[in-house]
């Protein structure tokens, strides 16, 4: 018997011999979440099914059994218990089971869809209780990083005297160590919204988790998702909405500091966020925000999911000019030879100079290059009118590693290199600001040399 019959026929059906299901909480594609009874000790339970079905993958199993090896290895009363993993082997339905205690409690986004509002004091509050929760994660060895902090993925009991209730962060389905980052594939898992720039590519800090808690929390005080708000430079524009609300003005400086977008300016861990909530103080003197530099013909565009940088032809220098100036006689004066005298290598050596030239031409004042950085890769190529070819192999975004500022802008990877924009006459002022546009969006650091 499957569990949509057991959920239409008073839910006969036991998971494991011993979990009763009751109610479904939930489903999506390849998954289920369950309400259960353990017969044993007749407490509710919440029971997680990966189902294998035509959408599964095994890249799934590897997160679902993360979440389960993490829930494991944790003990925090704001964070479920572990209680059980199963292999369930019937006939008709083949997954994977993971059992954790049931919170009896709304989500902070059922609250908010609700009408449950949050007053200043009440927003700092829940900001408190989840930072110190993400405090543990992060000072745990290794540290945990949840990856997908959001307001679905938070619980709210009722609100108790002056509390806000107590409050649970849920759902470790895409929770990553730093040790497993360290070890092997990145995978690109998190919402839309609340992610940080750097995990778009599969990069995740202690500090990306701020962030998305900050989004959270603009949130509940905006009444907006993020992706409903503006942004600009990839800042989320939040403190025009509050304009004659009683928002405390450091609270909303502090939730601009939690999702800045780079990494370096970004407070970076959970107890300095605490320190600075509770303790309101200047934010450190940012790096002056570096423009392009006047004159420079570059075309730089920034979307959410996407960064392009549109490096215009060369041009013809006054090498260029000198050596057609030479050339273009000397083709003329071979060509009246080879024609005088009908020499074949004499002909040959005039087609030869002619494709030389008229590369030179071509590549001078036609041929651009074109880098774009998406959610998954950076690749580069060369345009000319209208053809379209590699500048250089495709790389995986989670396989950047750092960038290298000298004569010319390098982007290294795991396995080498891009030596961006070769011989083009790139200023220093245009190469160092389109180094901290790719340091900005891609949360890498920058070396000097």
């Amino acid at each position: 018997m499957t569990i949509d019959r057991a959920l239409n026929e008073s839910f006969p059906e036991l998971i494991g011999g011993r979990y009763q299901v009751l109610q479904r909480l939930g489903e999506r594609v390849g998954r289920e979440t369950l309400l259960a009874r353990n017969l044993e000790t007749q407490e509710l339970v919440v029971v997680k099914l990966l189902l294998l079905s035509e959408d599964f993958e095994w890249q799934h199993l590897k997160l679902f059994e993360r979440e389960a090896q993490t829930l494991q290895a944790l003990s925090h009363p704001a964070i479920p218990c572990y209680v059980d993993y199963l292999e369930i082997d019937e006939p008709h339905h083949k997954s994977f089971a993971l059992v954790q205690s049931y919170i009896a409690g709304k989500s902070l986004e059922e609250h908010l869809k609700s009408g449950r509002t949050f007053s200043n004091e009440e927003v700092k509050e829940l900001a408190k209780l989840l930072l110190e929760i993400l405090i543990y994660l992060q000072r745990r060895q290794p540290p945990v990083i949840h990856r997908d902090i959001k307001p679905s993925n938070i619980l709210l009991t009722e609100r108790s005297g002056n509390s806000i209730g107590q409050v649970y962060l849920v759902d470790f389905g895409s929770v990553q160590t730093l040790a497993a980052k360290e070890g092997g594939t990145i995978t690109v898992v998190g919402t839309y919204g609340y992610m940080p720039p750097e995990q778009f590519g599969g990069r995740t800090t202690p500090a990306s988790d701020l962030y998305s808690l900050g989004a959270t929390l603009i949130y509940v005080i905006t009444g907006l998702h993020p992706t409903e708000l503006p942004q600009q430079d990839f800042r989320i524009q939040f403190r025009q909405i509050l304009t004659g609300r009683s928002i405390d003005r450091d609270f909303i400086s502090w939730l601009e500091w939690m999702t800045e977008p780079s990494l370096e300016k970004r407070l970076s861990s959970a107890s300095q966020a605490l320190e600075a909530l509770q303790n309101p103080q200047p934010r450190p003197q940012l790096v002056p925000v570096v423009k392009q530099p006047a004159g420079s013909e570059v075309l730089l565009t920034k979307k959410a999911d996407l960064l392009e940088i549109l490096i215009p032809p060369e041009g013809l220098g006054f090498g260029a000019i000198a050596l057609i100036s030479f050339v273009t006689p000397l083709l003329f004066w071979i060509i009246h030879w080879s024609i005088t005298y009908n020499e074949i290598i004499l002909i040959f050596l005039d087609l030869g100079l002619a494709a030389f030239l008229l590369r030179l031409i071509l590549w001078g004042l036609f041929r651009q290059i074109r880098l774009q950085i998406d959610r998954e890769k950076i690749s580069v190529t060369n345009e000319l009118l209208g053809i379209k070819w590699p500048y250089s192999r495709p790389s995986p975004r989670a396989d950047l590693c750092h960038l290298e500022m000298r004569s010319n802008l390098i982007i290294i990877t795991k396995k080498g290199k891009y030596e961006l924009f070769m011989n083009h006459p790139l200023t220093s002022e245009e190469l160092y600001w389109l180094a901290t546009e790719l340091s900005d969006r891609l949360g890498l650091p920058i070396s000097y040399s």
